[in-house]
């Protein structure tokens, strides 16, 4: 079973996808430093993605040193620090730009989205 989720959307590079949907998992909790992390073959076959892609996404999640392959046991999720502030809020990036952009389209003011922001996230029981 993969430890995390993926809503697949059209437009990115699907490893980028992949990736930071654990990357997104390991800062949520999700994956703790020492988890045993899908192999390739079991990513492509529980994401439905060529195994190449699979292949590609582990190689970049082991480059970031987010994962480490200890021989005789598969990959882990690398023993790291607790994730930062700045790192869970990097993570939001380019939704943050996305709504920029569109609020922008729409000739909203930067109060007006902040307003509609706080007003979502009380909505889903977030505290202020």
């Amino acid at each position: 079973m993969i430890p995390f989720r993926l809503t697949f959307e059209p437009g990115a590079p699907l490893y980028e996808q992949v990736v930071y949907a654990a990357k997104k998992a390991l800062v949520a909790g999700q994956l703790r430093p020492g988890d045993a992390f899908p192999s390739v073959r079991a990513l492509s076959r529980e994401l439905k993605i060529n195994p190449n892609t699979a292949h590609k996404v582990v190689a970049q999640l082991v480059q970031e040193g987010v994962l480490e392959v200890l021989p005789g046991q598969g990959t882990v999720v690398a023993k790291r620090q607790e994730p930062t502030r700045a790192n869970r809020a990097a993570l939001l990036g380019g939704q943050v730009e996305e709504l920029v952009v569109e609020a922008r389209k729409l000739g909203l003011t930067l109060e007006e989205v902040r307003t509609a922001l706080e007003s979502q996230w009380r909505r889903l029981g977030g505290k202020p």
